[in-house]
């Protein structure tokens, strides 16, 4: 084998086919969903591979049947996915809900723009990471992380079919549209050299069998259709069986199972970038196309002087708490800067819980933040001329 094949491939790759890609090198098999700006690329991609490898694209008739159909196919074995944008992502809320209490395992990108409603269909937001985490009803778990660059779209996309089977619960990958169409160098690995997980997969007497047993790691075995075992599926709360009930007792057990298996699992969930954090005095919090412009704010901030440092969380929700209170321990304020009015500074705010000054700088204009808006913020608070209530927007 020649060193080129070994490394991989070197492909120009936008975000969007990164995405694309990186779901069929996951395993990825099915594919639902609808054409809408500025995801459609995804599924373009998703109609050229899939066929390739014995897989099946089809163009739904909205995006509450793409995600239906998603489910179906998981729970017909299949690893599955859909991918959409801002009002497309709403649509998707309720059957969201219906996988998270089902516990199917399904990938859904929301490539996200300026909104609400219709919005500002081709400029970028960063405006749907409080909708990714509490979008749909009632108390839910859901693992929602956000790539930076082409390449981490490909691989966080990879990883995220993992942590789906792995935990059988609905993974959301979110980036910003300028991530989404950005083209860079991506290596792709070479066949075979990728870590690939599958769910766990029910085993033993079929007469033994609960769909939704608590097990030492809380994410129960699933019924693989035809091996025997029975199973029944439903939205309703339900015991250990899989049918329904409004016993208290039982739905307590059910939801706490349901909600610790992110909790139990957070070391393998969370995952966070740190730059010049060890004696950082300026800690900003940025994440998507945002944490790119910060890097460059802050290497710019170091040179002048200014001990400023940035905090990326890759893993959203759960939100990687105890790096972030290792990475904030010894700043002296903090920035939170995104494409939206106010979401992750919420997050922030509740974890520094008023030890520290919190400022954000925020946009919403449907262009995104440059280096400069956030050098000149860092400045302000190492001078001491910004407060915690200051920057609401560029």
């Amino acid at each position: 084998m020649n060193a080129i094949s070994a490394e991989g491939e070197l492909r120009i790759l936008q975000g969007n086919q990164a995405c694309a890609l990186g779901a069929v090198a996951a395993g990825c098999r099915f594919y639902a969903g609808y054409p809408i700006t500025p995801s459609s690329e995804i599924a373009e991609q998703m109609a050229r591979e899939l066929p390739k490898v014995g897989g099946v694209f089809i163009q739904m008739e909205d995006e509450i049947a793409s995600m239906g159909a998603v489910l179906g196919a998981s729970m017909g074995g299949v690893k599955a996915m859909t991918a959409t944008s801002g009002p497309g992502f709403s649509l998707k809320q309720e059957n969201l809900g219906y996988a998270a209490l089902a516990e199917v395992p399904c990938v859904v990108a929301n490539v996200m723009r300026g909104g609400p409603s219709t919005g500002m269909p081709t400029r970028p937001s960063q405006g749907d990471v409080m909708q990714a985490r509490w979008g749909t009803h009632g108390d839910h778990p859901i693992v929602v992380v956000a790539p930076a660059s082409v390449t981490e779209v490909y691989f966080e996309t990879v990883r995220a079919f993992n942590l789906a089977e792995r935990l059988r619960v609905p993974v959301v990958v979110v980036f910003d549209e300028v991530i989404g169409h950005l083209l860079e160098t991506v290596r792709l690995p070479a066949p075979g050299t990728l870590e690939l997980v599958d769910r766990p997969w029910a085993e033993g007497s079929p007469a033994n069998f609960r769909p939704y047993a608590e097990t030492p790691d809380l994410v129960p075995p699933m019924a693989r259709p035809g091996d025997g075992y029975r199973a029944h599926t439903t939205g309703l709360t339900h015991a250990d069986t899989g049918f329904p009930t409004q016993d208290p007792a039982v739905v307590e057990r059910m939801l706490q199972r349901l909600l610790g298996k992110l909790d139990h699992h957070r070391a393998l969930i969370e995952r966070a970038e740190q730059v010049a954090t060890d004696d950082a005095e300026i800690l900003v919090v940025a994440y998507g196309i945002t944490a790119r412009a910060a890097r460059r704010a802050v290497a710019l901030a170091r040179a002048r002087g200014v001990k400023a440092g940035l905090f990326r969380p890759i893993t959203l929700w759960p939100f990687p708490e105890t790096a972030f209170r290792a990475a904030a321990a010894h700043a002296s304020g903090l920035l939170v800067a995104e494409m939206n009015a106010g979401q992750l500074v919420l997050e922030i705010e509740r974890l520094v819980g008023g030890a520290k000054p919190v400022s954000r700088l925020g946009r919403i204009d449907g262009e995104p933040i440059v280096p400069a808006q956030l050098l000149a913020m860092i400045e302000r608070m190492a001078s001491g001329g910004e407060t915690a209530a200051a920057g609401r927007q560029a």
